[in-house]
């Protein structure tokens, strides 16, 4: 087993529970980490036998660009995703956070984790 690791995938959207968030959106941090078996791809050297991280990318690109009111909501929906289109990951953890959130104090960020295994 191994894992693969994005870090600090800097995106713009629209999520939140404020009228004013889903029109001006905000900066987001995500982190996602997946494992699966990495034996093969360690001796082939081939794409086609690991986890593609372009393709991770693009699938947290793309669902946090649909608006959620929740983070929990649309970290659900990217890991979701991810276990369908890419059966190879056993089980993955992502963090979603929204950059200086608007909550009448000086917060640099807030974070939801969660983790899943792919069953």
């Amino acid at each position: 087993m191994g894992k693969i690791k994005l870090n600090n995938i800097r995106v713009h959207a629209w999520h939140g529970c404020l009228k004013e968030e889903s029109i001006i959106g905000s900066d987001y941090r995500v982190d996602l980490e997946v494992h699966a078996d990495l034996s093969v791809p360690s001796k082939t050297d081939k794409l086609s036998d690991t986890v593609d991280y372009v393709h991770l990318n693009t699938i947290i690109k793309e669902e946090m660009d649909i608006k959620s009111k929740l983070l929990e909501h649309v970290a659900k929906r990217i890991l979701d995703r991810i276990f369908m289109e890419i059966p190879k990951i056993k089980s993955a953890e992502i963090s979603v956070s929204k950059i200086n959130p608007p909550i009448g104090g000086d917060v640099e960020s807030v974070s939801v984790t969660l983790s899943a295994k792919n069953e």
